[in-house]
């Protein structure tokens, strides 16, 4: 069945993704789901869930990052290229063996996780791999023609570019896959080049001159090259650790003892590294052998920070503010401190003759304490907009501090994981560009620019 991912036929929006099927029967990623109606009334029209593509896009990138320390992916739900992936596969080989049986076991490792098997391709360069992704043949097709064969691998419709083909495989296919410029587009099918073998004879200087910079772009993606460089997925990490209390306190004192060497540990580590955490999670485990009513066995604290951090006493400050604001209900028998979206500590460049630079930073650690004590919606700070404006009342702009999360008990520390629905959102092996050569994987509707 034909399945179309955006909303309802009645509903205005545009058609986000479609099945093959689907796309075999004239939908198009970005037309008005009224007509992709009228092309394939009897399709499966499905609502957009962003917050499940999101989790399950992030939960396949870490699985993947235990087959390849190269991985590439666009996180962002909103974005065109969503639901492509490339994984490096250079030097793979020993320990996953050849990269048909790689890309097969990277589709058994994501089948509990994707709405189905991705389509992946392999190739030398970023653009031929996104491509022959989208020229994958279902499982048991057979082989492809001239140097660049097809393969079925497992449940995965896999095409693969041999080394060295990409110019080949590419310069029978349309020209306009070079682009997602409809401008672009157009031009080429007014000068006559229709396929990418065409664009690629040219010289460079020719089609330079024809497109500007984009021209260069052009033909070096008809000849095989590689244009766009390789930059891995950085993830980031938590770090945790956890105390004992023995015996088990009731104070916010006994609390501030053990929290303070647990975050001095942290920010030890963390300024070693020269990395800094953006969000603090606190966990309470309460001992409720002599405690009257409906007691929860743990509470949580998620602490967003202001702006990442590596000193230690900050973060226990915003900590021990929120245990001020809200305390336990019970003894506390053991604390535990994640430190979550720990990155590498970015820089800031303070102006020569702008001392005072800095303080934005400080500020907002300020305001966040004070809003934890009297109240997010009791403190804030005045942000000038205009300063010609005629009333004064113009001028400026009254900021409130973010709202925080309350503390909440957590019976379980359950974790809720979505699964992407989306037909199209596919993501698996595919090839990336470079001496090496990299996999990458493109949903149905064509590889990006």
């Amino acid at each position: 069945m034909p399945i179309v991912l955006g909303g309802r036929p009645w509903t205005d929006g545009p058609v986000l993704d479609a099945s093959r099927r689907a796309l075999e029967l004239g939908v198009r990623p970005g037309m008005p789901l009224g007509a992709a109606h009228r092309l394939a009334p009897e399709a499966l029209f499905l609502d957009p869930d962003p917050a499940a593509d999101a989790a399950a896009m992030k939960a396949a990138l870490d699985r993947l990052a235990g087959f390849s320390p190269g991985v590439v992916a666009e996180e962002d739900v909103a974005r065109p290229g969503f639901g492509r992936v490339e994984v490096q596969l250079d030097g793979l080989e020993r320990l996953w063996g050849p990269e048909p049986l790689m890309v097969s076991r990277i589709g058994e490792a994501l089948a509990g996780i994707l709405p189905g098997p991705p389509l992946a391709g392999i190739g030398g360069t970023r653009f031929a791999a996104a491509v022959a992704s989208t020229r994958a043949s279902p499982a048991g097709s057979g082989v492809g023609s001239g140097s660049a064969s097809g393969s079925a691998s497992g449940a995965v419709a896999l095409q693969v570019v041999e080394p060295g083909a990409d110019a080949a495989f590419l310069a029978p296919l349309p020209a306009a896959l070079l682009s997602r410029d409809p401008e672009v587009r157009a031009r080429l099918d007014r000068f006559g080049l229709r396929v990418i073998g065409q664009v690629a004879e040219l010289p460079r200087s020719a089609v330079v001159a024809r497109f500007g910079p984009e021209g260069e772009r052009l033909h070096a993606r008809a000849r095989g090259e590689e244009t766009d460089p390789f930059r891995p997925r950085r993830a980031t990490e938590r770090l945790v650790l956890a105390l004992p209390i023995d015996p088990p306190v009731t104070d916010v004192e006994g609390l501030r003892f053990v929290l303070h060497r647990l975050a001095a540990a942290f920010g030890d580590q963390l300024e070693a590294r020269g990395a800094a955490t953006a969000r603090a999670r606190l966990t309470l485990e309460l001992d409720r052998s002599f405690s009257a009513g409906d007691v929860p066995p743990s509470v949580v604290i998620d602490q967003p920070l202001p702006e990442p951090t590596s000193e230690g006493l900050a973060i226990e400050r915003l900590l021990i503010a929120r245990l001020e604001a809200t305390p336990p209900r019970a003894p506390v028998a053991r604390i535990e401190l994640e430190l979550r979206d720990v990155a590498p500590a970015a820089g800031t460049q303070l102006s020569l003759f702008t001392p005072q630079t800095g303080r934005t930073g400080r500020l907002g650690w300020q305001l966040a304490r004070l809003g934890l004590r009297f109240g997010g919606d009791r403190v804030g700070w005045m942000e000038l907009e205009d300063t010609e404006a005629a009333l004064a009342e113009a001028r400026w702009t009254w900021r409130r501090v973010p709202s925080l999360v309350d503390c909440a008990p957590d019976p379980g520390h359950a974790a809720a994981s979505g699964a992407a629905h989306a037909p199209g959102r596919t993501l698996g092996p595919a090839h990336a560009p470079g001496p090496g050569r990299r996999a990458a994987s493109t949903g149905p509707h064509g590889p990006g620019p």
